[in-house]
């Protein structure tokens, strides 16, 4: 890809900067972004020397449960997935009850203070008005352990109509919630005294009104030298996207916006990673700084970008008293020295960004008396009992028992109580393929399964089997023999091919096919999707059922997850389906 010469310049500047304002070894680092791939957006990261010199890096997760990730390193390359914040129904029950595809978990801000992590974020209902103050949900939580669920307390409220919101201390020991407000009489930052245990806040005051730009969001506060720095993002969540920056020498203000605005954003140009913004700083062991922000790998064209916003990493050098200079983000990155490697991290999930595609690939087997892996994850709270691993007589497999609703559910946004039979984990590479063996024998009209690229109910994308009358294969309507039929249908405000169904081939079904079939999603280039299914232990047979591009994925707050469904479609079935052999296989990761 082409850069500019003014942007290459700017790169070269900005590693300068950090190789002369270096503390500690000479030689700099060689890093890689995304370093969280996939759905991991609005990362806030911190450095914990009081917990074995780790880092902590937070996510927000929207409609995704369990949700609020956490990943540890001790070494800024490792990333260890340890554990989510909310992780039982009961700490937040108003998840369940959220309307439109843009709601749930809003920029969790992470801190660490008085040997207790907090994690003040916002909890949203996106279908009321911006003015509307139970639209905005505000929310503490605290743990002592962050590697044990359990440790993670039920949600605290506080007031503010506004989100965004990052717990702050002063040297006084008193505790400030900072937030971002946008609508009707102009977009700024407000912040308020808090009790964090109790959620009592005091007056909310405007102390800056940002650049100009459209939306602030994200505000982070940081003291250094005699300065609060005030950190912000602007300009909307797509390519306009930035970082801006202001300080002052109180708290409470006012303000002085940086003349040099914005520190960090690859807005007009034409950088494979874009929407660079949504930052926070932290430092390391030797007290150099680095910073985090999503971005988004679609070029500036963005038409094609299905795993959505990312956490990327960057080098900043920061000298005593002056403004921060951020490195512009790129997929090849040199900063501070990291670290010597260490993988020593508590906690069973899994890495989310190991050094070769190989040590990426997931093969689940689901064996007795094991828990469902930590990364696997659900649209808004799930009924336990509808995943049950190995159950008798089929060992090794997940058992999925339908819901009555679909993926797209009730208006494209609401699940309701009864919720949606999904399982998936996230699209983390350019290219992959992933893939399961499916045994279904489906009785009644309108029960399905299969595999999905599910984005949100409004956008996704499904390949499954489905019981339909021979004559009426895009519906229920017909009187014809019922017999299991391949279906792939989509979902997207984008454009989508028309459903493709046939019968499953007598030789597929049931034992005369050899085992069960075999459905796949495949990428098969940065911009369209490959579906195909076929016989278990005939791949000669396996066919391709639909090509199809990713624009009805490439949309909005959150990224593509790859899972497997089941559901009866709003009728009376109640047939489980079991699904095994679930392989991952990265082939290529896209950085330029």
């Amino acid at each position: 890809m082409f850069y500019p010469i003014m942007l290459l310049a700017s790169v070269v500047l900005g590693l300068s900067a950090c190789v002369s304002a270096s503390r500690g070894h000479d030689q700099n680092s060689t890093f890689y972004n995304p370093i969280f791939p996939g759905f991991y957006p609005d990362p806030s990261c911190i450095y914990v020397p009081e917990r074995d010199h780790t880092f902590f890096c937070a996510s927000s997760s929207f409609n995704a449960f369990p949700g609020i990730p956490i990943h540890a390193s001790k070494d800024l390359q490792n990333w260890k997935l340890i554990g989510h914040v909310l992780n039982r129904r009961e700490q937040l029950p108003r998840l369940a009850e959220t309307n439109r595809s843009t709601s749930g978990i809003w920029a969790p801000a992470l801190r660490f203070h008085d040997d207790t992590f907090w994690l003040v974020t916002t909890m949203v209902d996106d279908d009321r008005a911006q003015e509307d103050s139970s639209r905005w949900d505000n929310i503490i939580f605290k743990a002592k352990d962050p590697y044990n669920p359990k440790s993670w307390s039920n949600a605290v409220h506080f007031n503010f109509t506004g989100y965004d919101t990052e717990p702050f201390w002063d040297e006084d020991g008193k505790a400030y919630i900072t937030g971002a407000h946008a609508w009707k009489v102009g977009p700024y930052i407000q912040q308020a005294e808090v009790n964090l245990d109790t959620g009592a806040v005091g007056e909310w005051r405007i102390i800056w009104n940002g650049t100009g730009g459209m939306a602030p969001e994200g505000p982070h506060i940081y003291r250094k030298d005699g300065w609060y720095y005030l950190l912000a993002a602007e300009g909307g969540t797509g390519v306009d996207h930035m970082v801006t920056m202001a300080r002052s020498k109180n708290l409470s203000g006012p303000y002085e916006s940086y003349s040099k605005n914005p520190v960090l954003s690859n807005a007009n140009t034409t950088s494979y990673f874009q929407t660079v913004g949504h930052a926070d700083l932290f430092h390391d062991h030797n007290g150099n700084w680095w910073a985090v922000a999503l971005s988004t790998r679609s070029g500036p064209e963005y038409l094609h970008y299905p795993m959505g916003r990312e956490t990327a990493m960057t080098a900043v050098s920061w000298p005593k008293g002056e403004w921060p200079t951020f490195t512009p983000i790129s997929g090849k990155m040199s900063g501070w020295p990291m670290p010597p490697e260490q993988k020593d991290i508590r906690g069973v999930g899994p890495f989310v960004n190991p050094p070769t595609l190989s040590s990426s690939s997931e093969h689940l087997t689901f064996p007795p008396y094991h828990p469902l892996p930590l990364h696997l994850t659900h649209w808004r709270f799930p009924i336990p009992t509808s995943y049950t691993v190995s159950p008798p007589g089929h060992p090794h497999t997940l058992r999925l028992t339908p819901s009555h609703l679909n993926l797209t559910a009730l208006n494209g946004n609401y699940a309701g109580p009864t919720g949606q039979t999904l399982i998936a984990r996230r699209q983390q590479h350019t290219l992959f393929a992933f893939q399961v063996t499916l045994d279904f024998d489906p009785a009644v009209v309108g029960e399905e399964a299969g595999v999905t690229v599910f984005l949100t109910q409004n956008h996704h994308l499904d390949l499954g089997v489905v019981m339909l009358p021979l004559d009426g294969a895009d519906g229920v309507e017909g009187g014809g023999e019922l017999v299991p039929h391949v279906r792939f249908r989509g979902e997207s405000y984008t454009a989508v091919p028309a459903p493709v169904v046939f019968p499953v081939p007598e030789g597929w079904r049931g034992g005369a096919s050899g085992g069960g079939l075999v459905l796949e999603v495949r990428a098969c280039n940065e911009s369209h999707f490959v579906f195909g299914v076929g016989p278990e232990e005939r791949r000669a047979e396996r066919r391709v059922v639909m090509e199809v591009g990713n624009e009805a994925v490439s949309w909005g707050f959150t990224g593509t997850l790859l899972g497997i469904y089941a559901t009866t479609n709003g009728g009376n079935g109640s047939t489980p389906a079991y699904f095994s052999d679930w392989k991952y296989t990265p082939i290529e990761q896209f950085r330029d």
